[in-house]
């Protein structure tokens, strides 16, 4: 099997952010992507992002344009969100994000009528219909499809670090589950998500694919649910391992790693250096431990097996490739990165709001409404459980 790797412009940015809609007073989702989206048609027809509908009617998903900067994308993110806004304030919906909704039910809610949601339900049936999760991908272009693979390989052993920053999903349908990102281990329950195969070269991908085709497991690469894939049709590799960012910022600065470790492995297979790899089952156990403990965790960063706090790679990473960032015109956002790990992930935070609200989830979601709508400090978050409530 051919498949045409459609090479973009070298370190280009296009983002993906699926929102939940959730009633304003009560938090509980309701299920109007439907008539959102309608409405908006004729209002966005000529702009750059769009607006989606996903697998489930309570979501929809806004994409920027292709940006040449980090900054770019996020303006049009930021753009499609104002437009939804002039839709779904006026009808008492709020919009948040995380990777999971903490108190919802997967049986109280509707799936898209559309043919591919029916079929995969129909195939992952009770996996398929828990698919309550909510993430972000970043596509980065890349302009040689030789590059894609090895790629593709060297940004698995930066998986379990874009885990535990985007970490939002440590309650599942009313419970509080011990992960930080449960959404991870929820979604590679389906049988062409998780990890992405150790492949070596393109022909080795376009065989997988013939494999797959083949076998009937898939129609062709858009079925390929990889943690991170490469996305022949626009030319670009996708990370698809987040969670869904609790705030725009924090998208931003996950997009600006993203695009800047992208850019780093890129300049390496330029100076004919390999990239560093470290064996499939490390990354697997990474993937695991960044789930289970979010910024927490420790992880194995090479192939000798040597264990480091994540936290601590990531502040060396940050380091290293600070100059990079600043030539891709994205310093700003990539600082966001150092805030995030002063401050903690979404999850940290859902946690803090939940305990000093008594357990009470609903403060959990009022919570991520407000933090997605202003953004503002945990002091302020908590401020807004109830009187009398710590703020540290």
């Amino acid at each position: 099997m051919t498949v045409t790797f459609h090479s973009s412009a070298r370190s280009s940015v296009g983002i993906e952010w699926e929102l939940m809609l959730a009633d304003g007073a009560s938090g509980d989702l309701v299920g109007r992507a439907g008539e959102v989206i309608s409405a908006l048609a004729e209002q966005t027809a000529l702009e750059r992002f769009t607006v989606t509908e996903e697998l489930l009617t309570n979501t929809i998903e806004v994409t920027s344009g292709v940006g040449d900067t980090v900054e770019a994308a996020v303006d049009d993110i930021a753009d499609a969100i104002r437009a939804v806004r002039t839709v779904t304030d006026p009808l008492g919906i709020e919009l948040l994000c995380a990777g999971s909704h903490p108190f919802a039910q997967w049986y109280e809610q509707s799936v898209t009528d559309k043919t591919r949601y029916h079929t995969l339900i129909e195939r992952t049936q009770w996996w398929g219909r828990n698919m309550m999760i909510w993430g972000i991908h970043v596509h980065i272009g890349v302009e040689d499809v030789d590059k894609v693979l090895p790629i593709v390989n060297a940004l698995a052993v930066y998986l379990p670090h874009l885990q535990a920053l985007s970490a939002s999903s440590p309650y599942w349908a009313g419970e509080r589950t011990g992960y930080a990102s449960n959404r991870a281990l929820v979604f590679q329950q389906l049988p062409t998500a998780g990890l992405p195969w150790p492949l070596q070269t393109w022909a080795e991908y376009e065989g997988y694919l013939e494999d797959m085709v083949r076998t009937g497991v898939m129609e062709d690469a858009t079925e390929v649910r990889w943690d991170i894939r490469p996305a022949p049709r626009w030319g670009t590799i996708e990370v698809r391992a987040c969670d869904g960012m609790s705030t725009l910022p924090e998208l931003a600065a996950v997009a600006a790693l993203t695009q800047t470790l992208v850019e780093h492995f890129s300049r390496e297979l330029d100076a004919g250096h390999e990239l560093p790899t470290i064996q499939p089952w490390f990354v697997r156990e990474n993937k695991w431990r960044a789930a289970r403990y979010g910024l927490g965790a420790r992880v194995i960063t090479d192939r000798e097996g040597t264990q480091v706090p994540v936290s601590e790679h990531l502040a060396q990473t940050i380091e290293r490739l600070a100059p990079i960032a600043a030539e891709l015109h994205c310093a700003r956002e990539f600082a966001g990165l150092q805030t995030i790990l002063e401050q903690g992930a979404s999850s940290t935070r859902q946690l803090l709001v939940a305990d000093a609200a008594g357990g009470d989830l609903r403060a959990v979601v009022q919570h991520l409404i407000r933090e997605f709508r202003a953004g503002p400090t945990l002091r302020e978050h908590l401020a807004g459980v109830g009187d009398g409530i710590p703020a540290s």
